[in-house]
């Protein structure tokens, strides 16, 4: 009997991959990955080099991400049938072989497979092997601790409302904001009226190549949808 393996590749860096990541995407004969339709997919990329030549692929391509907006009902049908036909497609091939499925960052904090996770349970064996999450990625690249002394951090997703999202950067030390893309100029808006906009980031694509670091006060123009914000704590120091 075989297992659905989902392995954390980290924040985009193969280099930053667990020791343990890598040797099963290695020796990998089924690899199972999330992607937009026509796209090579990011978590695919990240493995460039490392899967195996012989494994067999399964993209799994969404069958909608920002085209329809998360609270249409058609948004939840579509997506609730892809995840209910993969998850059946992954139990029947784990059945007698282990299937790795990659995920970007960790497979447990906002990833896609926790998804195919509660729908396989009692159906399939399963094993989550964690990964450094994208925004730890960005906020090291900044060059700049996230959290000091007694901080608390919150993480937000920028399809929030303006005013949820305004409130809760207004009620916390450390900021780390997530799902932004076209979410920009709504997310300036909300760090302003909360008094964090001159102390926010933007970081796109940390730790990959043609990785971008610039203040949220200043960008203009578009930033892609897994860009993340940061604001640093300034909490109790010795």
């Amino acid at each position: 009997m075989g297992k659905v393996i989902c392995v954390g590749l980290g924040p985009g860096d193969p280099d930053l991959m667990s020791v343990r990541a890598d040797r099963l995407i290695r020796n990998a004969d089924h690899v199972a990955f999330f992607r937009k339709i026509g796209r090579t997919g990011q978590a695919r990329k990240i493995v460039n080099g490392i899967i195996n030549d012989a494994a067999i692929e399964y993209p799994m391509e969404y069958p909608v991400t920002t085209e329809i907006h998360f609270s249409d009902p058609e948004y939840n049908r579509l997506l609730s049938e892809f995840y209910d036909d993969w998850a059946n497609r992954l139990e029947g091939l784990s059945k007698d072989q282990d299937v790795i499925v990659l995920c970007e960052g960790d497979p447990f904090f906002y990833g896609s497979f926790m998804h195919l996770h509660s729908r396989l349970q009692d159906r399939a064996e399963i094993e989550v092997v964690p990964g450094i999450t994208g925004m730890s990625g960005c906020w090291t690249a900044t060059g700049t601790p996230i959290t000091w002394g007694d901080d608390v951090l919150t993480v937000l997703m920028a399809t929030l409302s303006e005013e949820e999202l305004s409130r809760r950067a207004a009620d916390t030390d450390a900021l780390a904001v997530m799902k932004i893309g076209r979410n920009l100029p709504k997310l300036k808006r909300a760090l302003e009226a909360a008094g964090r906009l001159e102390d926010a980031w933007l970081i796109e694509r940390g730790t990959m190549p043609g990785q971008r670091i610039q203040r949220l006060a200043e960008a203009e123009g578009d930033w892609p949808y897994f860009t993340i914000a940061v604001v640093h704590g300034q909490g109790r120091r010795p």
